[in-house]
């Protein structure tokens, strides 16, 4: 009975696949006057999209048009260029033949971007955009900027910690409007296009102990070189405390006698960019000191009677001198 259930199952199973393959349609229908109903008639013109495809990019056979085709659609960006650093240089004073093409200098020849609007084909065709959804990849977009601006402070570019995440120049720079005094940051100023991406520095410099950065004496690029250095951290002098010592120059020595983790790094004990602590210290006094000197029966440990000492100014009430001292007897930095 079991195998009998099963056999006529099968077979109506099939049944079932055979008339679904068995369906076709109606006699006298197909799909060729379907598309024959879709082809424009004789004589008639086929629509614009069709007959020419317009490029994202300017084609080798693009021509430079001149920056007075450009103000004709773009008058307000035209009017706020002209008025910046690189605008007043392209369109009144040029340097170069390349300089003298204005805008084309940086969007390339204009010849298919103009005959697109005037088709009325959309934004962004047939020229060279800088936005992050450009067509051209983000190293030939940066290329373009390198192409003038590849000496000096950008010498160190390519292989920087920038370029290997990714940064593009115009993340930082904002060529077609004056937003800051100088440099033509996206933001009015250095530090604040920094912390754009640099957040923790920020919070840092709001700590009671700082550099003056807020109070304007200083920007980042007094310590770093954003484009790009031979040293880690985009640090502009050779190490961390040949850093400092561009500022701190009485801490440089040389010393009779010298303190070692001083002479080794100056961030064994201060955090440059903000601390709640004096100084700029990592940790407060005396503990900055007792993270390396532990020895039992000095002074400042809890079982001497002097211990008093590690008050106010801690171990420096008595080693004033603790970044190396020239004195003869200053071998303990006390003088």
């Amino acid at each position: 009975m079991r195998v009998v259930t099963r056999h006529l199952l099968f077979t109506g199973l099939l049944v079932l696949l055979a008339a679904c393959l068995a369906r076709e349609a109606p006699a006298g229908v197909s799909d060729r006057p379907r598309a024959a109903a879709q082809a424009p008639a004789a004589g008639q013109a086929r629509p614009a999209a069709a007959a020419q495809e317009w490029p994202a990019l300017p084609p080798p056979t693009a021509t430079y048009v001149g920056a007075q085709a450009c103000e004709e659609c773009h008058k307000k960006q035209f009017a706020t260029f002209s008025q910046t650093q690189m605008g007043k240089i392209f369109l009144k004073n040029p340097r170069s033949p390349a300089e003298a093409r204005g805008c084309e200098t940086c969007h390339g020849p204009g010849s298919v971007h103009v005959a697109a609007a005037k088709a009325d084909r959309g934004k962004g065709v047939g020229t060279i955009v800088f936005r992050k959804d450009s067509p051209l990849p983000l190293v030939e977009r940066n290329a373009i900027c390198l192409s003038c601006h590849e000496k000096g402070l950008r010498l160190n570019w390519r292989g920087s910690p920038h370029e290997g995440r990714g940064v593009a120049c115009t993340e930082c720079h904002r060529v077609m409007v004056n937003v800051s005094e100088k440099r033509q940051f996206v933001k009015e100023t250095e530090m604040e296009t920094c912390f754009q991406c640099h957040l923790m520095r920020r919070s840092q410099l709001q700590r009671s102990s700082h550099m003056p950065y807020r109070e304007g004496k200083m920007t980042c690029s007094d310590c770093h070189n954003p484009h790009g250095t031979a040293t880690p951290k985009l640090l502009r002098a050779n190490s961390i405390n040949e850093n400092c010592y561009r500022c701190h120059a009485e801490k440089r020595g040389p010393f009779l006698w010298e303190h070692p983790p001083v002479r080794e790094n100056c961030l064994n004990c201060h955090e440059p960019h903000g601390s709640n602590h004096d100084k700029l210290l990592k940790v407060a006094r005396p503990r900055a000191c007792q993270r390396c000197h532990v020895e039992q029966f000095h002074p400042t440990t809890p079982q001497r009677a002097t211990s008093r000492f590690v008050f106010n100014r801690s171990c420096q009430n008595c080693h004033s001198q603790i970044h190396g001292s020239n004195h003869p007897s200053g071998v303990r930095f006390q003088r």
